[in-house]
């Protein structure tokens, strides 16, 4: 039986048959897919098994090329070297506190403002933080500069001589200990650490009492919820 013709699909028969891109043609029908030229077995070209010519044979395409093992190793490579990139960037970056794309002039005076701020907040933290946020706040005192000096009054003995620091406490006093830390806020009273040791206590009014720092070596007054006996 005689094979189809790869242009016509009649018959080809052996003294007319051209065996070509696994077809057989009449010698009539090999010609080019474009302009019709007849071809032979010595000009033709292939291309998806049909004949060219020369002029017309189509131009490969490279993007398949593209797709080969060590195109897609390389393309993976160009990745992981831009991903290297970046982190580098974004840690040299990372403590400026700022990208450098908005660092402009405008952003770092803006940032110059924000770090002046937070170190004033700071220092005021930081002089607040002397008296323990957790210690309780000294009971009120009265205001001994409005009593009467009167020798005969019951603050004589009190009051108005434990604010000079000339007065020395009676001696065999009570000893105490400071549970908190106390800045001084009057020239008459005591500051005190945490721990200090107190000597020859005496209650002077509700709230206060007077002692001697052993630490620091002042006399005066402090608060008497901030020591305990020991």
């Amino acid at each position: 039986m005689n094979p189809p013709c790869g242009r016509c699909n009649k018959p080809v028969y052996p003294t007319e048959k051209i065996n070509c891109l696994d077809k057989y043609w009449h010698k009539g029908c090999f010609s080019c897919e474009v302009c019709k030229m007849a071809l032979s077995m010595t000009n033709y070209k292939g291309f998806e098994k049909k004949p060219y010519c020369t002029m017309h044979y189509p131009k490969t395409s490279f993007t398949i090329v593209t797709d080969t093992p060590e195109n897609l190793r390389l393309k993976q490579q160009s990745m992981l070297n831009s991903q290297a990139l970046y982190k580098e960037e974004f840690e040299k970056n990372k403590g400026k506190g700022f990208s450098v794309v908005v660092d402009t002039p405008e952003m770092q005076r803006v940032k110059k403002t924000q770090d002046q701020i937070s170190n004033i907040k700071y220092h005021e933290e930081f002089e607040k933080s002397k008296i323990r946020s957790d210690a309780p706040p000294p009971e009120n005192r009265q205001d001994y500069e409005d009593q009467p000096s009167n020798p005969v009054s019951h603050f004589s003995q009190s009051a108005g001589q434990m604010r000079t620091a000339a007065v020395a406490p009676h001696s065999g006093g009570k000893r105490y200990q400071a549970m908190y830390s106390y800045m001084a806020a009057e020239a008459d009273e005591v500051s005190l650490q945490e721990g200090d040791l107190i000597l020859d206590v005496e209650p002077i009014d509700e709230g206060w009492v007077f002692g001697f720092n052993q630490r620091t070596g002042q006399r005066g007054m402090l608060p008497a919820n901030y020591v305990r006996p020991v």
